[in-house]
C-alpha cells in the first residue's frame, strides 16, 4: 500500500489486511537505518499475540518510499517526521493508536505523541534519544567504520537499493555535525499524557540508562522502564521473548478488554 503524503510517496504495510477500525492499532516506525523489512516477522508476531490492527511504513529516502530530495538533514528532522506521522494518522482515520519506536522511530514516537496528544494513546520505544551523548557518538563513528570496511554496505542494499549511501550519510552526517551536538528534546517530554513502556538494552551501544531516566522521570503520564540485561541497541531482535511478553502486558494494561 502506498500513501502521498507532503507529495511524496511513502510505502506501507499492514497486517490484517484490512484494518479493522474497532481495534487497537500499532504502528512501527523504523531506525535511522532501518524499513519496513528489517523488521522480520516481529510485527506479525505482536499482532497475532494481541490481536491489534499492524501498520507499518518506509518514512521518505528509505526502503521502497520516494528517495530524499534534499542532500543535507535539517537538525529538526525528528520533528518534521513526527508531523508526518501526525498527517498519517489524520488521514488513514486511525483511533486507538500506541505507537512502537526503535531507535530514530523510538524519538519520533515521543515528538509525535508530545505534538498530537489527542491521536496517541501508548507508546513503546527502544533505544529511543532525547538527547547526544558521547556514546551515541562513539557508536555513529564505529558505524561509518564498518560501513567502510565490512559487508555493512552490501547488507544495507538488499533493503535500500541506490538511496543506500544517502540513508546512511544522512544518519552520520547529521549525528556527528558540530551543530547537532546541542539536539535535546527533553523539553517536550511533560506533553506526553499518555502510558508509555521504555525500552533499552543494558549494553546499547548508541546511549547510556540516561536517556530511559530522563523519559520515565519527565514524561506526565505513566511510564515505566524495561532495561533487558547482556544486550545491545535492539532489544526486539536480541531479547524476542521478553519484548513480546512486555508489550502484550503493557497493551493489556492499556485495553484490559481489547
Amino acid at each position: 500500500m502506498d500513501l502521498i503524503i507532503n507529495k511524496h510517496r511513502l510505502q506501507f504495510s499492514q497486517y490484517p489486511e484490512s484494518l479493522a477500525s474497532e481495534k487497537v492499532t500499532i504502528i512501527f516506525l523504523h531506525d535511522s537505518l532501518g524499513c519496513i523489512e528489517l523488521w522480520k516477522d516481529f510485527p506479525k508476531q505482536i499482532a497475532i499475540k494481541t490481536r491489534c490492527n499492524i501498520l507499518s511504513y518506509d518514512r521518505q529516502g528509505y526502503g521502497k518510499s520516494a528517495p530524499f530530495i534534499t542532500s543535507k538533514r535539517n537538525n529538526d528532522y525528528l520533528k518534521e517526521e513526527a508531523y508526518v506521522l501526525g498527517k498519517i494518522i489524520q488521514n488513514l482515520e486511525l483511533k486507538n493508536v500506541i505507537l512502537f519506536g526503535h531507535s530514530d522511530g523510538g524519538s519520533i514516537a515521543l515528538l509525535t505523541a508530545a505534538l498530537f496528544p489527542e491521536k496517541i494513546t501508548g507508546i513503546i520505544t527502544e533505544g529511543a534519544h532525547v538527547f547526544v551523548e558521547q556514546e551515541t557518538i562513539n557508536g555513529i563513528k564505529a558505524a561509518v567504520l564498518a560501513y567502510r570496511n565490512t559487508s555493512l554496505k552490501e547488507k544495507l542494499y538488499r533493503y535500500h537499493e541506490d538511496k543506500t549511501e544517502a540513508v546512511f550519510r544522512m544518519w552520520t552526517e547529521t549525528w556527528l555535525s558540530e551543530s547537532f551536538q546541542s539536539w535535546n528534546i527533553e523539553e517536550y517530554l511533560p506533553k506526553i499524557k499518555c502510558p508509555s513502556l521504555i525500552i533499552q538494552g543494558e549494553k546499547d551501544e548508541y546511549g547510556t540508562l540516561d536517556q530511559v531516566n530522563s523519559i520515565v522521570k519527565n514524561t506526565s503520564g505513566y511510564s515505566k522502564a524495561l532495561l533487558i540485561p547482556d544486550i545491545g541497541h535492539t532489544p526486539h531482535k536480541e531479547s524476542t521473548e521478553i519484548v513480546v511478553k512486555n508489550v502484550i502486558s503493557f497493551i493489556n494494561e492499556i485495553y484490559p478488554s481489547h
